[in-house]
């Protein structure tokens, strides 16, 4: 009796909760919000002018340069606002307030007191602690900034999940950064030291594409349909209004990281990165293909969206079915029953399914690991490969070692992780999301292959039409990949076994690799629990 009573307290107290929330702190209204769209005189800018011969040499293509390694990609970001003359158009799911975050926050202010037009669009789920720095950059009369499905209230935003869950369950994790409509870099990077190999915490192995030609073009009208979405509130309507002086404090902040040991490194990364220079003299390395965007509806954030209007049906009908090869990376990939399905399917029909993602020990979301883990057998029962990237340290003792076994060709050995070597740079964590199609086509972008990206959260990515590209991608699982993760197997009883490579040799592991008891127990009993869908 005392239970129910508790019980019915907390009901109440909840309903309490929602109806103050509810009443007073309800989302603004979006009346008399400014509009502004993509700006299309940008062809006589530095940028425009050293993209179009090579544009009007390829018409109809799109020419994308991968950006693999974390600095790199940070250099890539910093020189096109450097760059930029005329506007700037950046979209992200996490902006951190670390190393990198600063920086470019720097950046985007220089430019706009250059009179570049900055439109920042955020989501509003990792903001925590930004509201000082965003509002600040908002009353710049250059940049304007604004966060996608906010949270009303700021301090405590576990009370808004619990009282607007299904609103703020669904997030816009789009990526993109847009200099003058002329050059784009889209692909799995968020900002922060994270994305762009500083620090010495978690990093992630990822992947971007810079793009020129029409793709870029489409990007910037994917940026314009969420910029004027009813999901997309301007910053002053929803953060509390600052100092114009708080501005200034970001260029201190800047200057005193760009000073520290990490913060050099940085500022050689972009003094020395070629991407500029080579872009402007038409000797960057460019993939010329038919590249395709692909993305969600911003009505998918409301419940809202026609099939018609979802990445994963575009996606489909874009790829198409594999006729021989399938080669998916994934740090986050939860098949589903449904997935499972399809997957065992195209391998009964020839198909060769391989597939990286995280082992238990180098992912960075635990639970997820749980929408993957049971569902191993299966796929491996139908002769799908899978690889689990290796984390940063071996935790369990291997339980035997296969004598005279060679680990293969050797290739990136001890030099990195799997997805370090192959797809971004070293790193401890899978956080790239591309896929490879009969070595023709490949996606590259936000998508995590996982119910979350499937049916809640918004995505953006592309689809080349490049064997060159493919191919690497599917050669990455010959070699480099092989060297740098687990190979999961099935013994004759149904039991998994993990073989890694080490010294030339093979290794066995009989229970998965660098966990605990209770880590596996953990995550066999989430795999019970009905929840692939917020996966």
């Amino acid at each position: 009796m005392q239970a129910l009573k508790i019980a019915a307290i907390a009901v109440v107290a909840l309903a309490i909760a929602v109806g103050f929330v509810r009443t007073f702190a309800s989302l603004p209204s979006l009346e008399g919000r400014a509009r502004s769209a993509m700006l299309t005189d940008t062809a006589d800018t530095t940028l425009g002018r050293a993209v179009a011969p090579r544009v009007a040499a390829h018409p109809g293509r799109s020419g994308v340069h991968e950006l693999r390694t974390g600095h790199g990609a940070f250099a890539a970001r910093v020189l096109l606002a450097r760059a930029a003359e005329r506007s700037l158009d950046l979209q992200y799911y996490i902006w951190h307030k670390d190393l990198a975050g600063t920086l470019l926050f720097e950046e985007l202010r220089a430019a706009a007191d250059r009179g570049v037009r900055v439109r920042l669009l955020l989501d509003d789920n990792v903001t925590a602690g930004l509201d000082l720095t965003l509002a600040a950059l908002d009353r710049h009369p250059n940049i304007e900034v604004r966060l996608y499905n906010p949270f009303v209230i700021r301090k405590l935003r576990i009370v808004g999940y619990a009282t607007d869950f299904v609103r703020l369950n669904r997030r816009m994790h789009n990526k993109s950064f847009t200099a003058d409509n002329q050059v784009t870099i889209v692909g799995g990077r968020n900002i922060g030291d994270a994305y762009f190999g500083a620090g010495d915490g978690l990093l992630f192995a990822d992947l971007d594409v810079l793009a020129v030609g029409p793709v870029v073009a489409r990007v910037s009208r994917q940026f314009d349909l969420y910029w004027s979405s009813l999901s997309a509130y301007p910053a002053n309507r929803i953060l509390s209004r600052v100092d114009p002086r708080e501005i200034e404090r970001i260029a201190v902040k800047a200057t005193r990281i760009a000073r520290s040991s990490a913060g050099r490194r940085y500022v050689a990364a972009v003094r020395d990165s070629p991407v500029f220079a080579a872009l402007a003299e038409q000797r960057l390395p460019l993939e010329w293909a038919a590249t395709r965007l692909v993305h969600d509806h911003p009505a998918k954030t409301l419940g809202r969206a026609d099939p018609g209007q979802l990445l994963v049906t575009r996606l489909k009908a874009l790829l198409g079915e594999p006729d021989c090869a399938l080669a998916l990376v994934s740090g986050y990939f939860v098949p589903t029953d449904g997935g499972v399905y399809a997957l065992k399917t195209m391998a009964r029909q020839g198909v060769r399914v391989r597939i990286l993602t995280n082992a238990l020990e180098a992912t960075d979301v635990f639970i997820v690991h749980a929408g993957y883990a049971d569902k191993r057998k299966a796929l491996l029962e139908s002769g799908i490969e899978l690889f689990e990237m290796r984390g940063p340290a071996q935790g369990d003792s291997p339980d035997r070692a296969i004598p005279g076994s060679r680990s293969g060709s050797g290739s990136g050995s001890g030099s990195g992780s799997a997805a370090g070597t192959a797809i971004g740079g070293s790193a401890t964590a899978l956080h790239a999301k591309t896929l490879s199609v009969d070595r023709s086509r490949t996606f590259i972008g936000s998508f995590n292959f996982d119910p979350r990206s499937a049916k809640l959260n918004t995505e953006l990515g592309v689809v080349i039409d490049s064997p060159m590209l493919a191919a690497r991608i599917d050669d990455a699982f010959r070699d480099i990949i092989p060297a740098n993760s687990y190979k999961v197997e099935i013994d004759g009883n149904g039991k998994l076994y993990w073989l890694e490579q080490r010294d030339g040799k093979l290794v066995r592991h009989n229970t998965e690799p660098g966990t605990t008891f209770m880590q596996r127990t953990l995550i066999g009993l989430l795999s019970l629990l009905p929840i692939d869908w917020l996966l």
